[in-house]
């Protein structure tokens, strides 16, 4: 009897963060043999593996005796989690006002013109399952050696790996009849497929934003329904004053022709007000010249080729320039589906510099001259060097409940940046300036709602990571 796969995750598009359960079995092995292990050949790729057999290269192998029940259970969660992470810079042919992206011209993904392929954010699984024994059979000549009948082994489905988690409060799917004992997340609301599916936030379908901040939202492909995305702009009565259609093509930084390739199963799109400023965008560069879009909105819409929406709509509010002197600061962070959010603060903010040094005790006057001198400027306790780390407090505005689930994450999130706003300079030099990495000290959430505090407002605090170096003496 050949090896068999009892359970499995129920849907082809995975969450590393999501426990990866398989279940083999091999009834006739485990009844009649010893020392019985079942294997499974994991296999990570770029691209769909065209044909698993007994002598491809596996990514990495695992073993496993039956259990009481005489089947083996397999978590692949910490394995796959390893083999994918943020995307933090553009994939090749992306591109930023108006240069394509290459390894030797890269800029950060939250800069692109229009679209950009994944880089690391998802990859492919697929596994192979065998089952072996040891040979105690006295008259057989493979006696006493460890038996592995390749005939019988088990491939998997290809499944879509992606950078995210679930959270408690997410409901997993089980199977009914024959897959009764699989389970699984559905994630078919943000395939692109109907007008009520989602791009890869639970930020609110309406965000707020400057004039000059950059951002992306990004969405799963695992089918080749989306022909383009469609930019509404209007003025601040929600007059349309323009709109664009922005193509899927390899021209625009994403690709012409579907293929098994991971790196276009998840995109990102520019849509936020600096990436509209871009070299070939004349319509919202127009409208920024004229001064009609201050104030007013972007519309986002994905069609497909029938020019059927094909995800729920998404607007970006230009907030009007602060009369007040508040200091804008936007932050982006990585959201629960392994992609980007951002919010710009907009309200009071506190800038503090800490510092932590080491000091010595310096002697007065000159004790290797020819004459002994007192010296002002010596003697008594002195700085070696000191290290200087800058603190941010900051505020948002007054927010709706919608956007409760948006900073819940951010406390929760690994990654977080700080994102400078937009620059005529164009260099490399420059680009380095866009993402400045640091570190949220707030430690705890507590979710506001109308009903209890009125006004929803919160205050994050956030350190820079990287600490300022001054001179030693």
């Amino acid at each position: 009897m050949a090896t068999l796969i009892e359970q499995k995750p129920l849907y082809n598009q995975l969450p590393v963060g999501q426990e990866v359960i398989f279940v083999v079995s091999n009834n006739t092995i485990v009844a009649t043999q010893t020392n019985v292990r079942f294997i499974a050949d994991v296999y990570i790729s770029d691209t769909i593996p065209s044909s698993v057999t007994t002598t491809s290269i596996p990514t990495a192998t695992f073993k496993t005796t039956p259990n009481n029940a005489g089947v083996g259970i397999f978590d692949f969660k910490q394995v796959v989690e390893n083999y994918v992470s943020a995307d933090n810079m553009a994939a090749n042919f992306s591109e930023y006002k108006g240069v394509t992206t290459t390894d030797d011209t890269p800029h950060p993904l939250h800069l692109i013109d229009k679209y950009s392929k994944n880089k690391k954010g998802a990859r492919w699984l697929t596994v192979q399952f065998k089952t072996q024994y040891l040979d105690q059979d006295p008259t057989s000549s493979t006696f006493g050696q460890i038996i592995t009948p390749e005939a019988l082994f088990k491939v998997s489905v290809d499944y879509q790996l992606f950078n995210g988690y679930l959270k408690y409060s997410d409901i997993l799917t089980m199977g009914t009849g024959g897959t009764a004992n699989n389970f699984g997340y559905d994630l078919s609301n943000f395939n692109l497929s109907s007008s009520s599916d989602k791009f890869l936030t639970n930020a609110p379908a309406t965000q707020y934003a400057n004039l000059e901040d950059y951002g992306t939202l990004a969405f799963l492909a695992p089918n080749d329904n989306l022909e383009y995305i469609r930019l509404q702009y209007k003025d601040s009565s929600g007059s349309q004053i323009g709109t664009e259609n922005i193509y899927k093509t390899v021209a625009n930084g994403a690709y012409t022709t579907f293929s098994s390739e991971i790196s276009s199963r998840l995109l990102f799109f520019g849509c936020f007000p600096a990436n509209l400023m871009r070299n070939g965008s004349s319509i919202f560069a127009g409208l920024v010249t004229a001064g009609t879009i201050q104030g007013g909105s972007i519309v986002i819409q994905a069609f497909d080729d029938s020019v059927n929406r094909i995800a729920k709509a998404y607007t970006i509010n230009i907030n009007c320039p602060d009369t007040k002197g508040f200091e804008s600061i936007r932050l982006c962070w990585l959201n629960q589906w392994g992609v980007w959010d951002y919010y710009t603060f907009t309200k009071k903010s506190v800038r503090s510099i800490s510092t932590k040094g080491s000091t010595y005790e310096q002697l007065a006057g000159t004790w290797n001259e020819a004459a002994y001198r007192v010296d002002s400027y010596k003697g008594g306790k002195k700085a070696f060097r000191v290290n200087a780390t800058e603190k941010i407090k900051m505020n948002t505005d007054y927010i709706s409940e919608s956007e409760n689930d948006m900073f819940e994450e951010l406390i929760n999130s690994p990654e977080v940046y700080i994102l400078e706003g937009y620059q005529t300079d164009g260099t490399f030099s420059a680009l380095n300036q866009y993402v400045k990495p640091v570190r949220l000290t707030t430690s705890s959430f507590t979710r506001k709602t109308v009903a209890n505090d009125k006004l929803i407002q919160y205050t994050f605090e956030v350190e820079k990571s990287k600490t300022l170096r001054t001179q030693s003496v």
